[in-house]
Order: C-alpha cells, then structure tokens, then sequence
C-alpha cells in the first residue's frame, strides 16, 4: 500500500472512530508502530487528525480534553455520585491489603469511608495523605514534585518509588473512559504516575461517576480492560464486553 493511499486510510479510520491507539492502527493497516507514528505525525501537521499521546482523536472531536479542572472545581460536580462511589470502593479493602490511592476528588471521599485500620496505605495525593493520617490509619506518600492544581505528587522521583512496590489494590481516578483510548488524563507527568501504579497493583479500580463515559483527555495512562470501573449509572453493552463494572 502506497504511503498516500494509507494515510487516507488512516483520517477515514480515525474519523469514524473519533480515537484511535497506535496498536490498532497497526493492526488495521499491517504496519509498524513507527510507520504508523510517522502517519500520524504527517497528518497532524497537514491538520486532518489529533496525534496525541499513544494515538489519535478526530479533528473535530469535541470530547477531547488538553485542560485538568483545579481540585475546587472537580470537587463541586456530581457530589452524591462520588459519595456512593467512594463508599462502596472502601468496604474492598480487607485486613493486610496495601492499597495505593490515586489523588484526586473521588479517590479523597473513598479516604472518609475507609474502616480497615489493618490495611497499609500508600498515596501521590497531598491532602489525601493528610487525612489518611487524621484516621490514624498505617500511611506512607510518594516523594516527588508538587503539582498546583491537582494537589498530587508527580515526576520521575514519583515514578521511581511506585515502581519498587507491589500493590494488592489501587483505587484510581480518571478525566475520560474511552474503550479505543483507554483511561485518560491531560497531564503527561500524571499519566505516567497512574500508568505506573495500575502495572504495579494486583487489582486496579477506577471510581469514576457517568460523566467520565465517552470522555478522552489528551494522555492514555491504561488501556480499558486493565481495570474494573466503580460508576453510579449502567453504562453501555460496549463497556461491559470490555471490561468489569460495578454499579452501585
């Protein structure tokens, strides 16, 4: 297949997908990962797709997000959601688990909920370290740099320690659920935080309310079958043939 050919291909396939991931390009057209990234490239600089983190979106894709609300802001939307949400994910933790949590508001409102004082307790985000502490409960943070606006620990250093633990559950939060482009967040440095905690968790759960369904950011961190999503609401067959769901 000639080079033009393929890559009108490729904007068609992109198009009536709205996000696709670099694997299944490449699965679709038999082609390299590095063809594929040069294709990608090309067309994002002709302007007829998005090359974002590990794939592409449409370019007219209204649902992709490069933005990350302040914390007050996430914090105000779909309260009663997360209460559920958070409740239920914290009567999974049972006596000696190590349990990571994610920063982020819903992953906060899980830390109120949380009875097991046997459990051990292992965080990247400032405020939930802080209140895991107010519970008395066994707590160790992540070192690495601050971010402002999420109020979580992030950078190489982050990753670094992360990577020398082996977690029995991690309790994730996430700006998009996509089934082509995964769990995604807009920051890079934070992608690869939560990317690094779910390759090292036994079990990983996203809590995520049913805004975040049909949502892509611009930065994959897992693909959608890596972990069981914790939601308020039913959800389309299309998810529940990818991966588990928990509605509470």
């Amino acid at each position: 297949m000639l080079t033009e050919e393929r890559r009108n291909l490729i904007v068609s396939y992109v198009n009536d997908k709205n996000a696709v991931t670099v694997a299944e390009l490449m699965e679709e057209f038999d082609a390299s990962a590095a063809t594929i990234r040069r294709d990608l490239s090309a067309l994002h600089d002709e302007k007829k797709i998005v090359k974002v983190f590990g794939g592409a979106t449409a370019i007219d894709a209204s649902s992709i997000s490069t933005k990350e609300p302040t914390v007050s802001a996430k914090a105000a939307l779909n309260v009663e959601e997360k209460d559920r949400i958070s409740k239920y994910a914290a009567s999974l933790i049972e006596d000696n688990d190590f349990v990571y949590i994610d920063s982020g508001t819903t992953t906060l409102e899980l830390i109120k909920y949380i009875e097991n004082t046997r459990a051990k307790y292992i965080t990247n985000g400032i405020v939930h370290a802080k209140r895991l502490l107010e519970k008395g409960l066994n707590t160790m943070i992540i070192g690495g740099r601050c971010k402002a606006s999420t109020e979580a620990i992030i950078g190489p250093e982050c990753i670094e320690g992360i990577s020398k633990y082996h977690f029995t559950k991690a309790f994730m939060g996430t700006n998009g659920i996509s089934i082509s482009a995964g769990y995604t967040t807009p920051d890079v440095d934070e992608a690869m935080v939560k990317g690094e905690a779910v390759a090292h968790a036994y079990l990983s759960y996203i809590l995520a309310d049913h805004s975040k369904f049909g949502q892509i950011s611009s930065v994959t961190f897992a693909d959608i079958s890596s972990c069981c999503i914790i939601t308020d609401m039913e959800v389309s067959k299309n998810y529940t043939s990818k991966t588990v769901i928990k509605v509470v």
